[in-house]
């Protein structure tokens, strides 16, 4: 399937951080990375306004909607609607350690209910024409991965997904905020690499504490079918995603530079700011496009001075790329 071959490199769905216009901007720098969007209830996908929660520009295909939930009829339900908007993958979330995740039943908190997970995923494939996958955790808690986590894969397998990204550490629930579950548990590649080992005819990805394109190429080399990356992305796209082309998916096309996508972003920019919108809801997702370079800090200050104020349009993208080619001249 294309799609399999689109998550040897994915952007992980991150909260507050890939919403539409942040995945324009990733897509403008990588013809084939999987995107992910932020995660979205199940239940606000039935109840809410579907078009700003859903909606999502053609030019970002291929582009996953990744659901939270844990009632298999209302996850049903909800992927009828996504499908409906033209996504290309469902992707189940079991792997997210908030404390507002935990409440409503799902999340990594589903990681202790792999029957629940597998008659959700049932209910998902259902009802959807595109692929239903998951993305988990190694374990919760008090959990041993080396016996959950294989007991987890075989069961929600069992119903019918087939591909799934696993974030290689074990998820707190109690004692960890959010961000410490990031940073705090221990990676366990090892592991992540022995259920692939275990369930060849799986689509496995991993994710966690990958932070270059030299440490996703050998993954895939160590035989892991797909890598998905998070923050790097996010904070540091020049270093990824412009060249994710070339060094993971083999594409003979030349990167394009970070200038180039600024200069591609301008019209995206306009129409947003015709339809209402500000400029800072998009250049927040831009302020990392220098990162490392000559100018960096100066194209950060100037965006982030600027383009809250009223009024604010792409001149001020102009000026700010103005610190960059000075400081590379």
């Amino acid at each position: 399937m294309q799609i399999d071959h689109n998550a040897r490199l994915s952007v992980a769905p991150m909260m507050d951080w890939t919403d539409r216009h942040c995945r324009y901007l990733h897509r403008l720098m990588s013809r084939h990375a999987l995107l992910y969007t932020e995660m979205v209830t199940a239940a606000a996908v039935i109840h809410g306004p579907r078009d700003r929660l859903l909606g999502f520009d053609p030019a970002e295909h291929p582009v996953a909607l990744q659901l939270g939930g844990s009632d298999p009829a209302e996850l049903a339900q909800a992927t009828r609607i996504a499908a409906e908007f033209g996504y290309d993958e469902i992707n189940l979330n079991v792997g997210c350690p908030s404390d507002r995740v935990q409440s409503g039943c799902f999340g990594a908190v589903l990681m202790e209910r792999p029957t629940l997970v597998a008659e959700c995923v049932a209910a998902m494939i259902a009802a959807s024409p595109v692929s239903v996958t998951v993305k988990c955790r190694i374990g919760v808690d008090d959990q041993d991965p080396e016996t959950v986590l294989p007991g987890f894969l075989e069961t929600v397998a069992s119903a019918g997904a087939r591909r799934f990204t696993i974030h290689a550490r074990k998820a707190w629930l109690k004692g960890l905020s959010p961000k410490e579950n990031r940073d705090i548990p221990p990676l366990d590649y090892v592991l992540v690499h022995a259920m692939k080992r275990e369930f060849p005819d799986l689509h496995l990805s991993i994710n966690g504490g990958i932070t270059t394109l030299e440490a996703a190429r050998a993954h895939l080399a160590a035989g892991m079918d797909g890598v998905m990356i998070g923050r790097a992305a996010y904070h540091a796209p020049g270093d990824i995603l412009l060249y994710a082309d070339q060094v993971i998916f083999d594409d003979p096309s030349t990167p394009k530079t970070a200038q180039a996508v600024v200069h591609e972003m301008l019209p995206y920019i306009e129409a947003h700011l015709a339809s209402g919108g500000r400029l800072g809801q998009i250049t927040r997702h831009m302020l990392g496009l220098f990162t490392g370079r000559p100018g960096a800090r100066g194209w950060r200050r100037h965006l982030s001075q600027e383009a809250h104020r009223n009024g604010a349009g792409t001149d001020v993208v102009l000026r700010a790329l103005a610190e960059v080619t000075t400081q590379a001249a």
